[in-house]
């Protein structure tokens, strides 16, 4: 089974389901298809965290303690397969091997897994036959103009709020463990520069 490794493109909220998002993820190289995988809130969230570094919670989340513990116990994350698809749920491995090298695979949540893999920076998969069974390919896309779901939004913020409210906001969404909010705020920040 041929495996296509992926690059995490981004996240959106899900319009078709109330309180998801969607993990998009890209395929590297020139075919270009993209694996859209609808996720949770909190997934959505921890992925968010890691991708942007500069967001640091003021405790560990889920997959930060996973993280640890794995280190703990010198096992060695080396990839995260996304392998089957059944009634509209991806299946996923996370592929490890432990001190004494013995390997182990773990059945996991594509959510969990590629949230995993972006902290442990090891490589994310899919099985080539997974990205044409689910995969949507550039032309695709530009036929559905599925571009407006993959935008991100726009945070509802007044032009006019100074630098200083806008800091504050951000301290507060950081307090609140709401990092999706937080990041949309560094990223208007980061504007007004």
């Amino acid at each position: 089974m041929h495996e296509v490794e992926l690059t995490v493109k981004g996240l959106s909220y899900s319009q078709g389901k109330s309180g998801a998002y969607a993990l998009i993820l890209a395929e590297k190289g020139e075919r270009g298809r993209k694996l859209p995988v609808v996720i949770g809130g909190a997934e959505a969230q921890s992925i968010a965290v890691a991708m942007e570094k500069s967001v640091a919670p003021p405790r560990p989340l889920t997959h930060d303690t996973w993280v640890n513990m794995l280190k703990e116990m010198n096992v060695i994350v080396e990839k995260v397969v996304i392998h089957r698809l059944v009634n509209g749920v991806f299946f996923a491995s996370i592929y490890s091997v432990d001190e004494n090298g013995k390997q182990l695979i773990f059945d996991s949540r594509p959510s969990d897994a590629v949230a995993l893999a972006v902290r442990v920076e090891c490589p994310i998969y899919a099985l080539d036959s997974l990205l044409e069974q689910a995969g949507i390919t550039p032309q695709e896309e530009q036929e559905a103009d599925g571009t407006a779901a993959m935008e991100e939004e726009e945070l509802d913020t007044p032009e006019e709020q100074s630098r200083e409210e806008l800091e504050q906001l951000l301290e507060e969404a950081v307090e609140n463990e709401d990092y999706e909010l937080a990041a949309r705020l560094r990223d208007k920040l980061d504007k007004l520069k």
